[in-house]
Parts: C-alpha cells; structure tokens; sequence
C-alpha cells in the first residue's frame, strides 16, 4: 500500500516540474518584463518644476496665453449681494380684504407667464360672518322699503305738479335717488368680489395661491418682476466706500459678467453693514442679462472698483491655479514647449479678472486657457 502511495507521489512532482519547465522557460518569463520607456516627447514635470509641452499636445489642450502689461489699475473689493426687485418694475399683488380666492379670465397665472400692468390676474370673494351678513340684508330690506316710499311719494308730487312748490318735487326725486343708489350700494357688497390686476408689466415671479384658497388681507398672492430691469444689493462694511466707486461688475451662477450702475446707498445700517444698490445696465454689446440668468433672491459676487488705483497686471481670474502647496500661481510661457509656473498675489479687479500685484512682470506671456490642465501634468 505504502509502495503505491509513493510512485504516485513521485509521478506528481515529475509532472510539476515539467509544468514549471514549460510556464517559465528562458526568454518566457513575462513577470520580469521590463516595461516599455516612456516617450520622450510626452508631457511631462521637469526637474525644476517646469513642464515640457509639445506644440501638438498644446493644441489639443487649447492652450492660449496673452502678455502682460504692467499699469496703473483700479483697486477693487470684492462684496456679498444678491438680486432684487427694482421698486420701479416690479411689484406685490395683495387682496384689501379676507376671502376665497377665484380664478380670473384666463385662469389663475402660472409662474414665468408675462403679464401687462392692469391685467386681471384672480378675484377674491370676501368672505362675511352669518351676523355680519344678516346685517347686511336687514339693512337692504329697510333701503328697498325706504326706496319705495320715495317712488310713490314723488308719483303723488308730480300729479299735484302746479299745486305745489316746485322745491318740495326736487327734494322727493333727490331722496329716491339717494334711496336707489344706497341700495345698489349694500345690495353689491353682498356678492361683489375684488379683482387683483397687475401693478407693472413684467413676468410672475412668485404665486403662492390655488383655486377656493382662503386668503387673509394683506397677503402677498403674486410677485411680478421685470426681468430686464432688476437690481443688485450689496453690503459694505466701509461708510466710505460708496463715495468712492467708479464701476462695479457682477457675476451670475452661469458665469456671466454682468455690468452694474451705481443707484445709491443706505444711511441706516443693516447688521453692522452699508446696504449699497445698483441696476443692471446694457453691455458693451447693448444687451441686457439673459431672462433666465438672475433671479429675485439670487446671490452674486459684487466687485467694485474705485477711482484709487493699484500698480499691477491684469488676466482673467481663469489664469490663477492651485500648487500641491495650495499656493496661488500662474504659468508663464517661457519658451516654445516650456512653462514655468509662478507663484503670485493677486487682488480682484473685476467679476472676470484680477490684478497681480506681485509675482509677475510686464512682457510676460501668461497662459490663460488651458492652465488646470497643464497644472495637472505630473
């Protein structure tokens, strides 16, 4: 038994040996490769901490660079705002009394819908207590029966015309008259309904009311705004700063740059802060903030720029990245596949570029598309 145990054990070794043999012969082992040189034209860090770019890898990064200019800038702060209606062109719609709210012509506004001032957007059925209009209708029964009188006594006047003075026939056409029209007046109030027209022209902003809604006096039911003509603002925790402002940018959410007008400032602080207001103005270009670009309550980056000026460089804010070392930099074209990057301090300029205060000199070429991506090149 013993002597079978062991032949078998044996053919089992020869037959891993030659397994070994034919898996990892010479010239066959593939676990000891040696992997294949990187190019030498690739992206790459230098040593120094350059990187080497070839044209062709340049143009598919897009890389695009501009020279820099060293001047006097204006010097700029960078504030906290947010959008706002302009008082102007926009406007609240309120009911004057409590009521059950009922659709207008065209049914109730949906937001977004463009409406003209004067439109009749809802109808409010004031609602009155059961005493209130008991009230009501026993009033209306005493001026109906009062009505009547004056007919009858003015159709006795008029058939004694000649008879009697002329002054008393007047006084009974002026006391039915008085009596039909208190009537009207008390019999209209039982079933009239106040109409909610639009203040301005605009588009609805906000509609915070449904079909047979209860709403009390006072409530805001709709908000129209024109979106063309919005405001933005800002605060500012310098008094003086808005004796001192000379253009102020701003940027939305989508990363469009746009132009802001001065209006004016607050004299009352609002937490420890100068509340300072502007208007959007038309562009370069004459054209006005996209309708879907700012929006009532919007935060927004508001950059002001003064008449003090700054000695410094201006590119576009895309042209500043992050080193490992969270370092602010740049990276200047130093020659045809070679770039240096270069650590800066910067301060805002406008809602789309800062001035480089240090670190960077006139003539220099600065790459200004295309940074995050050769800053990722390792």
């Amino acid at each position: 038994m013993n002597t079978l145990f062991l032949q078998a054990t044996l053919a089992g070794v020869i037959a891993a040996a030659f397994s070994l043999a034919a898996h990892a012969g010479a010239g066959h082992d593939h676990d000891h490769e040696t992997p294949p040189a990187a190019s030498a034209d690739g992206p790459r860090r230098l040593p120094d901490g350059s990187v080497f770019l070839p044209k062709v890898t340049q143009r598919q990064l897009a890389v695009r660079t501009v020279v820099t200019e060293h001047k006097a800038l204006p010097q700029s702060f960078e504030l906290a705002g947010r959008v706002v209606m302009d008082p102007n062109a926009g406007g609240k719609v309120q009911p004057m009394a409590a009521g059950r709210m009922e659709p207008g012509p065209k049914g109730l506004p949906s937001l977004g819908q463009a409406v003209r001032k004067g439109d009749i957007l809802a109808f409010v059925r004031p609602s009155a207590g059961a005493l209130e209009r008991a009230n009501q209708v026993a009033l209306a029964a005493e001026l109906r029966s009062a009505a009547a009188l004056a007919e009858k006594r003015l159709g006795r006047l008029k058939q004694l015309e000649g008879t009697v003075p002329r002054k008393d026939i007047e006084a009974a056409e002026a006391e039915a008259a008085s009596a039909r029209e208190r009537l009207a007046a008390i019999g209209g109030s039982l079933s009239a309904t106040e109409a909610l027209t639009a203040p301005v022209s605009g588009v609805i902003a906000a509609s915070n009311v449904v079909a047979g809604q209860v709403v009390d006096a006072r409530e805001v039911l709709f908000e129209i705004v024109d979106p063309g003509r919005l405001r933005v603002e800002a605060v500012a925790h310098d008094a003086a700063l808005a004796a001192n402002i000379a253009a102020a940018t701003a940027r939305a959410s989508s990363g469009e740059s746009i132009a802001l007008e001065f209006v004016g400032a607050g004299r009352t602080l609002r937490e420890q802060a100068v509340p300072i207001q502007f208007r959007t103005r038309a562009g370069k270009d004459g054209g006005l903030p996209a309708l879907t670009t700012l929006a009532v309550g919007q935060p927004l980056k508001v950059v002001v720029q003064t008449r003090t000026t700054v000695d410094g460089v201006a590119v576009p804010a895309s042209a500043i990245v992050k080193s490992p070392s969270n370092q602010d930099i740049v990276w200047v074209h130093d020659s045809a596949e070679r770039f240096l990057q270069r650590p800066v301090r910067h301060v805002p300029l406008d809602a789309s570029a800062v001035t480089v205060i240090q670190g960077l000199k006139g003539g220099e070429r600065v790459v200004v598309q295309g940074a995050p991506l050769i800053n990722q090149v390792r």
